[in-house]
């Protein structure tokens, strides 16, 4: 991907074929430098990001808040969310692996819980 951040916030999610697969570590490290908290598990083939917060009560506006994002892109994460923690799981399950849908949805919510 030669692109900036820009072209991850103003991504749009689009379904996966198979045919297409994930990406291979080499594409996951170019494009993670544009979201560099963002660590990629290549045990579990996802992309992960764990926030901390001062409070339960903002944990779970964090946690609407990707709700949103996920809505919008309709690329759902998985959520482990605890007293003033949430970690936040991206894969695309058709193809078992990172694509650049998770990319968008990491740049998003980045950028809406930096504001």
């Amino acid at each position: 991907m030669n692109g900036d951040i820009n072209t991850l916030l103003n991504g749009q999610c689009r379904a996966i074929s198979e045919k297409e697969g994930a990406m291979n570590l080499s594409q996951i490290e170019e494009v993670r430098r544009l979201t560099p908290q963002w660590q990629f598990c290549a045990n579990d083939n996802v992309l992960t990001r764990t926030f901390h917060f001062d409070t339960y009560a903002r944990t779970i506006e964090f946690v609407n808040a990707v709700a949103s994002v996920a809505e919008a892109q309709d690329h759902h994460p998985d959520l482990l969310v605890t007293y003033k923690r949430c970690k936040v799981c991206y894969k695309t399950h058709t193809v078992n692996g990172v694509t650049i849908n998770e990319f968008i949805c990491a740049a998003q919510i980045d950028a809406q819980t930096n504001s």
